[in-house]
């Protein structure tokens, strides 16, 4: 799959990078903190992200202002701008009705955008967000988020990675090496340290809580139980905040889910749910169509597939061993035309696999 990356004009004439992949409906994704449209296209940490969010939709995302592709060097980094982008962004790509989402500091964004265009927003998911930024919550948070801008403004764009290993270990603690070097490479080339401390500050500054009882907006609330980054508490904020929202919790520790971790695949599954409330019945009924080509071994795999559970745990389940399991789910992917378990775990939970 490939994107094509395009400029617009934002808040004060800033020039903000943004890109799209897939096709279908248009799904719009506010810009988070730590992005680089290139970058992070290419990465072990973020790609599966882009892939499920590009598998049934025109996704459209974008550099925030001071990150990746867009300008770095600006004056205003307040919410009040980022979401003045958010709006040139979705004007640039022609959009007027979609659903969005907002993960981490995207968020925050993502309900701004809703609460000043309803009209335009068919459905929020908030992921990983925080309502208040660190000093507007308590003094022990203001506290840890001034310690960690001072590592950020003496150690973030040193050549030892010591600095970054710290922020890998908040945001990804149960990432691979690999996994970890990549996301240390993405802070480098994101932003400048007094940049990325700056973004920060402002991010740290942010208190929509008193907003969300104003949200009509169908939403779905998602929060890694022991997110080292945005305390799981926030969550629970967003879906009280907001009238009528669903809130799933997710066993991770991490803050961007991992692509083997069981909490993605239930990720992906609950957002296939709620984006599937507006699929034509004739889409499911083609996806059922598909898992009628599925043998009884194969629908019982993509069954405990679809609960979560990793290669291992089927092979223990239907004795055999975890390379026949590989052997299946090639299988799997191939009869259901997907490419990966969040896309077959999506399409199992739209044509009604009883699960």
């Amino acid at each position: 799959m490939n994107q094509a990356i395009r400029f617009t004009r934002g808040a004060g004439a800033v020039r903000i990078a943004y890109a799209e992949s897939g096709s279908g409906p248009p799904l719009v994704k506010a810009a988070n903190w730590l992005s680089h449209l290139e970058f992070d296209w290419q990465s072990p940490v973020w790609r599966h992200w882009f892939q499920f969010l590009s598998s049934r939709n025109r996704l459209i995302r974008y550099d925030a202002r001071g990150c990746g592709l867009s300008d770095w060097d600006v004056e205003d980094l307040s919410l009040e701008a980022q979401v003045a982008d958010l709006e040139a962004v979705i004007d640039a790509a022609g959009v007027s009705r979609f659903p969005l989402i907002g993960i981490s500091q995207g968020g925050a964004i993502a309900v701004e955008y809703a609460l000043r265009h309803p009209e335009k927003v068919a459905q929020l998911v908030i992921y990983g967000a925080a309502a208040r930024g660190r000093n507007r919550r308590d003094p022990e948070s203001s506290r840890q988020h001034a310690a960690l801008n001072v590592l950020v403004r003496s150690g973030w764009g040193r050549d030892n990675p010591a600095f970054r290993r710290l922020f890998t270990a908040l945001f990804i603690p149960d990432a691979t090496d690999e996994q970890e070097r990549w996301f240390s490479d993405l802070m480098r080339v994101t932003s400048r340290p007094d940049i990325a401390a700056r973004i920060r500050e402002a991010y740290a500054n942010v208190d929509i809580s008193g907003k969300l009882a104003a949200v009509r907006v169908p939403t779905l609330v998602m929060h890694a139980r022991d997110d080292g980054c945005v305390p799981f508490a926030e969550g629970r904020t967003f879906a009280t905040g907001i009238p009528e929202a669903r809130f799933v919790s997710l066993e991770s520790r991490n803050h961007i889910l991992l692509d083997f971790e069981p909490a993605w695949q239930r990720f992906c599954a609950e957002f296939g749910e709620f984006m599937g409330r507006n699929v034509q019945s004739s889409s499911a009924t083609t996806d059922t169509a598909r898992l009628a080509h599925l043998t009884e071994r194969e629908r019982a795999i993509l069954t405990h597939l679809a609960h979560g559970l990793s290669n291992a745990d089927i092979a223990k389940r239907v004795f055999i061993s975890e390379k026949t399991v590989r052997n299946h789910l090639t299988s799997i992917f191939s009869k259901l035309d997907v490419d990966s378990r969040a896309k077959a775990i999506v399409l199992a939970h739209q044509s009604g696999l009883d699960l």
